[in-house]
């Protein structure tokens, strides 16, 4: 018997591992606050071009969900706050949201989740009561139009619902907003539906600044004596985010639900902020974060406490939201600015196909608009003076002297200067009249630097694509016929420990 339990413990690894390899992922969460926003169908071939397969928006705009049909990308839909009464309140309420942004366009829009309000406990604890009768009404008119089984629905929380979450072991729901999360867990347990949790580390280091070194929080590697350890399961955490799921695993059994996983909507670093008050909004923590995020998410490793596990991950945010106010590092969580130019330069090449045009390839540095003549001037001749940039090619005759103008002879220049330093941070500013840009700015017969230091990887990356496509493919092909496999081999290991009898009549 013992024999059978130690195999049955083994089989439950081996199990949930392959789950959550197959299932974990990196998305983005889109925001609106964003001047000349993109158009649907522009946000989409953006989307495309970065890999980027899984989103999350703030409501159900039709505009985008239409784009979005006939693509491989999944969308999770928000119901706004401001709808939560009147869908709690009626049924037939409900069962119109649901026809209107979901039937009406599922399966041809790949719609994954609803998200019910966001952090509706914490911002908006008036309208607590009405998160479940909402979640409830919207499940029902699922079932109805049988998409229970393909479209999840949860609700968002902020971290602080959860009190004490250091050590994690020690953490526990607010108890103030257990009649509200207690109900909520059990509904999320019984549809197998996800926790979802906006979780950022950011504010965590901020809050705690001084007790949580900064590497921690940005997954940076840590020395054995510099990991937190948890003293009551001596788990050892190399990161804050880990933790923070912990957390939100321990909170859970605590109230006696273990088959609820968490889901995180929401994760990021802003990349800039106010110089005093915010000195740890910079390029450079962010790039750090975000790129170890992803790293670490498809390292597939879990968390001390569940490794079987690994939680998705929505990136706060795919745009810089320059609409928002203060505090300044409000409007710069994004990745990419407004005009797809990147806010900063990720480095998550070869750790799977999110992202696959990592911002650190094909990126180029060129003049911005705005500027007179007289300033880009002044740059013009430093990049080619002092900072040896090749301005061969901008002297008269040459291939990239025409447009004979100072903006043309000043991106060259620039990008020049900027591919010489590797395109190390701070490499494309020229006094703040660079910019950096993923548009090959070549043209006709002028070929800028970038473009020709990344010629001869073309083909490779053409391969490569080409490669994790068919790869792609195969798995997919083979999906079904690999999990009846993964089945029986797990039979047939349990039956030849514990029944080998069994077998020999067999």
């Amino acid at each position: 018997m013992g024999k059978c339990i130690l195999t049955l413990l083994v089989i439950h690894t081996i199990f949930f591992n392959y789950i959550s390899i197959e299932a974990s992922f990196v998305g983005v969460n889109i925001g609106t606050d964003v001047s000349n926003l993109l158009s649907p169908s522009d946000l989409i071939s953006f989307l495309h071009f970065q890999k980027i397969t899984q989103i999350r928006i703030y409501d159900a705009n039709p505009e985008i969900l239409t784009a979005l049909s006939h693509t491989n990308i999944s969308v999770v839909i928000t119901v706004p706050n401001n709808q939560l009464l009147a869908i709690a309140s009626s049924n037939t309420t409900a069962a119109t949201w649901i026809y209107r942004n979901v039937v009406s366009y599922y399966p041809q829009t790949l719609i994954s989740a609803i998200s019910v309000g966001d952090e509706v406990l914490t911002t908006l604890p008036s309208s607590a009561p009405l998160i479940l009768p909402a979640i409830q009404s919207l499940y029902n008119a699922l079932v109805a139009s049988n998409l229970h089984q393909h479209v999840r629905i949860s609700t968002p929380h902020a971290a602080s619902v959860i009190l004490e979450p250091f050590p994690p072991s020690q953490a526990y729901f607010n108890q103030t907003l257990l009649p509200y999360i207690l109900p909520l867990l059990q509904f999320l347990s019984k549809t197998g539906s996800p926790l979802m949790m906006n979780l950022y580390p950011y504010h965590v280091f901020v809050d705690r600044k001084g007790v949580i070194p900064v590497d921690n929080a940005l997954f940076k590697p840590l020395t054995p004596d510099k990991e937190m350890v948890d003293p009551n399961t001596l788990l050892h955490y190399e990161n804050v985010l880990d933790a923070m799921v912990d957390a939100a695993y321990f909170s859970m059994k605590n109230l006696n639900v273990t088959d609820v996983v968490v889901l995180v909507t929401e994760s990021g670093w802003p990349s800039k902020g106010d110089a005093k008050q915010e000195p740890y909004a910079t390029k450079d923590n962010a790039d750090t974060y975000n790129s170890n995020l992803i790293k670490h998410v498809f390292d597939h490793t879990g968390t001390p406490l569940h490794p079987e596990i690994t939680s998705s991950v929505y990136i706060y945010e795919l745009f810089n939201e320059d609409l928002k106010s203060q505090p300044v590092c409000e409007a710069n969580w994004g990745l990419f600015h407004g005009n797809t130019t990147p806010a900063y330069l990720l480095h998550v090449s070869g750790i799977g196909s999110f992202m696959a045009n990592d911002t650190t390839n094909q990126t180029y540095c060129i003049a911005m608009d705005g500027f007179d003549s007289k300033t880009l001037q002044a740059a013009l001749d430093w990049a080619c003076g002092p900072g040896k940039a090749n301005c061969s090619e901008i002297q008269p005759g040459q291939s990239c002297y025409q447009p004979n103008n100072v903006k043309n002879h000043a991106s060259y220049a620039f990008d020049s200067y900027f591919q010489m330093q590797a395109k190390t941070p701070g490499s494309c500013d020229f006094k703040g009249v660079a910019m950096i840009t993923t548009t090959d700015p070549s043209h006709g017969s002028c070929i800028f630097p970038g473009s020709k230091k990344v010629s001869n990887k073309t083909k490779q990356m053409v391969n490569s694509t080409k490669s994790t496509s068919a790869g792609d493919k195969l798995r997919i092909r083979t999906f079904s016929s690999f999990k009846i496999s993964v089945v029986n081999n797990i039979l047939h290991i349990f039956l030849v420990v514990c029944f080998p009898a069994l077998l020999l009549v067999i």
